[in-house]
Parts: structure tokens; sequence; C-alpha cells
């Protein structure tokens, strides 16, 4: 007999910074994401028991939501992205 989990969204409300959430909403917008769906993957690969190395990989922005850290108005994820990889990968 085959047992189905049914998993049911929940509306969660959060209060953060104005100018964090106009900067999240068109992050989002560019990737053709919703910003619950990117919340909601950052919160799973918080809460996940994956290994270090299969850990999906936050962008810096993400990450600056999460630490209150302010990114450069001219931060480049892409090349920060190349940077990281390139490191990675020596």
């Amino acid at each position: 007999m085959h047992v189905q989990h049914f998993i049911m969204d929940t509306k969660l409300t959060l209060k953060l910074n104005q100018e964090i959430i106009e900067k999240a909403k068109k992050y989002a917008s560019e990737k053709k994401l919703s910003l619950s769906r990117i919340i909601e993957n950052y919160l799973n690969s918080l809460t996940s028991e994956k290994s270090e190395e299969d850990e999906i990989q936050i962008s810096p922005f993400v990450k600056s939501l999460s630490t209150g850290i302010k990114l450069p108005a001219d931060f480049d994820y892409k090349k920060d992205r190349g940077d990281y990889l390139e490191k990675k990968y020596k």
C-alpha cells in the first residue's frame, strides 16, 4: 500500500527593512522566481541535513538578507560567483 504525503503551504508574515524588500523583489523578478520561493529555498538550505558539498549555493544578496550586511550598489553578483567558482575548482 502506497501512502502519499501532502505538503501544505502555510502563510508567514515577516517584518523586514523596506529597502531590502524592494531589492529582494527586484532580484526575484530578474530571476523569474517568487520571493516566497527564494525565501523557502533559503530556509530549506539552512535546515537541511545535506553535507557541505551538497549544500545549495546561496548568493551574497540572499545572504545579506539574513545577515543585514549591506552590499555595495555596484555589486556584481555574476563576477563574484565566477570568482567563487574559479577558486573552488582550482
